[in-house]
């Protein structure tokens, strides 16, 4: 299994450093820092997601992985997600390949509809075309990435490409390409028929009730003609590591609790209390908050549920002291990451 790290560069409020909070540079001088380590420790991918909000810093993620890939040397590095709605799809592919040719073929596109909707008055897109934008997109990135002179008819959201070629080339041919989702069935099913890997974000709720999610991805893959086995499947949560378990929770529940509240009250959830956010925290909820073997053993559990070849883990959820956040890195590179590796050998 494939074990990595995904991060929204949020930059909100320290709840444990006086609520301190730091500049954007500041930010991302730490982010790249802790994709450096988790590079250094061999952990097999980091994604990056894109956010066009005032508590994050990552509206052009691919320029942050390029950073990344010049301090890097064997780390996979992903968006997490790219918002293709609202993206060029002939930019994201030029964007990507270059990113590809500055880590010696390391870029990985993962594109979504996004959970946030801040990109499409942003750019000037209609809502109600939420889904149509990303299935046209995605078709037309796909017709890209095949790699020739690109014949594209042009449609509702997309202009005509008229038989040209797309520059740079990557290295990686083609270049990889997820889809990733939250658990919507026609989302699923969309990827299954592209033939492309899924990546499910769990995040909330009781994880294995999405086992039926990924048996119908797999199930839609076959039905369309699609070898399931050549199709990896990626499971991503929230979490923490800390040596005690009880640590790892009291370190991320201030910053975890001040993030959902807020996005919460955006979207009309009630508010959240410790004793959810622990009880998420137990084996059979979504959050991997705790110490190394309790993070090892949730991901060995679900993987009798899943059968999945990836696990990412997004480690803060609202900005966290970066010293404490590099010794979870440690962590799950030095201790989580073997055992994994013993478990469910390549």
């Amino acid at each position: 299994m494939e074990l990595g790290l995904y991060s929204f560069a949020e930059n909100t409020p320290d709840a444990l450093n006086g609520d301190a909070l730091q500049s954007p540079a500041e930010r991302l001088k730490d982010l790249l820092e802790e994709i450096e380590l988790a590079d250094q420790l061999g952990l097999d991918f980091y994604g990056l997601g894109e956010h066009h909000r005032p508590d994050f810093v990552a509206s052009a993620p691919v320029t942050i992985l390029a950073a990344a890939a010049a301090k890097t040397k064997t780390i996979k590095l992903s968006t997490a997600v790219t918002v293709l709605s609202s993206e060029d799809p002939i930019r994201v592919y030029q964007q990507f390949s270059t990113l590809d040719l500055l880590s010696n073929g390391r870029a990985e596109i993962m594109a979504g509809r996004g959970s946030f909707i801040e990109s499409f008055p942003l750019f000037g897109l209609k809502l109600d075309d939420y889904d149509s934008l990303f299935e046209e997109k995605l078709e037309m990135l796909m017709a890209i990435r095949a790699g020739g002179k690109v014949t594209w008819p042009g449609g509702e959201h997309t202009k005509p490409i008229p038989g040209l070629e797309i520059y740079p080339k990557p290295v990686q041919d083609p270049l990889p390409l997820w889809i990733a989702v939250g658990g919507t069935p026609n989302s699923v099913a969309r990827a299954a028929y592209y033939g492309l890997p899924l990546m499910i974000a769990i995040i909330g709720g009781q994880p294995k009730q999405f086992a039926p999610l990924v048996d119908f991805y797999r199930e839609t893959a076959e039905k369309t003609g699609k070898d399931p086995k050549t199709l990896p499947v990626g499971i991503s949560s929230h979490g923490f590591i800390a040596a005690d378990s009880q640590d790892a929770r009291d370190i991320a529940y201030p910053a975890h609790s001040q993030v959902m509240n807020r996005i919460g009250k955006e979207r009309g959830w009630g508010p959240t209390s410790r004793a959810q956010f622990d009880a998420g925290a137990t084996p059979n909820g979504a959050y991997f908050m705790g110490s190394p073997q309790e993070v090892i053993d949730k991901i060995l559990m679900q993987h009798e549920w899943f059968k999945h070849d990836r696990f990412g883990l997004q480690l803060s959820v609202g900005t966290l002291p970066h010293d404490k956040v590099m010794k979870a890195i440690e962590l799950f590179g030095t201790v989580v990451k073997p055992a994994i590796d013993k478990a469910l050998p390549r």
